[in-house]
């Protein structure tokens, strides 16, 4: 992560993380098959650390600024690592990777909230649709904002954005409002 993060790019050859790291670049190869599955591997043991595991652990009613406040600090800390994968051949799984690793919190959010309203399906397939958003949102503030990032706007961005769906949601009276199947074209 580092050499990504000062070099500005997952570019980095195998054989300069191997000597980072002090391990032959036959033990990279065998042990991760790659550089971008290292690469990747390596971005999401960031974010179990320091988003999925410690709000795993965050009571029911905890802040909702506060998780949007970590995520968005998260990523301003990590701009340089997280840019660079963005723009890299592992954008796309990055981004998935992410969206699925935070995607039960998400879901566990909702039903707590609208179970009544929401079969288990309907909540793990909005949780997903909301974290890809999300994501989508905060891939476009890492990579295309000028100049430093701002983590409480950033924030404030995602709850404005959550706070749209669950007024959506809450003007629903019943669960029968909500559609189970898709209805045809």
């Amino acid at each position: 992560m580092t050499l990504v993060s000062a070099r500005g790019t997952a570019n980095v050859p195998v054989s300069d993380i191997a000597d980072a790291a002090g391990v032959s670049r036959q033990l990279v190869y065998l042990h991760f098959g790659d550089r971008d599955s290292l690469l990747l591997e390596a971005a999401l043991d960031l974010t179990r650390r320091e988003l999925a595991e410690p709000w795993k652990q965050a009571p029911a009613n905890a802040a909702v600024r506060d998780h949007a406040l970590a995520v968005a600090r998260h990523f301003a800390d990590h701009r340089d690592f997280y840019r660079a994968m963005f723009n890299s051949a592992s954008a796309f799984a990055l981004s998935r990777a992410v969206s699925r690793l935070l995607s039960p919190l998400r879901r566990h959010s909702l039903e707590a909230r609208f179970g009544e309203l929401l079969s288990p399906r309907l909540a793990e397939d909005l949780g997903a649709f909301i974290n890809g958003g999300s994501a989508a949102l905060v891939h476009a503030w890492v990579t295309e904002t000028d100049g430093p990032l701002d983590p409480e706007a950033m924030a404030d961005r995602l709850l404005a954005v959550g706070q749209v769906l669950r007024a959506a949601l809450e003007a629903l009276e019943r669960p029968a409002d909500i559609p189970t199947q898709p209805t045809g074209d």
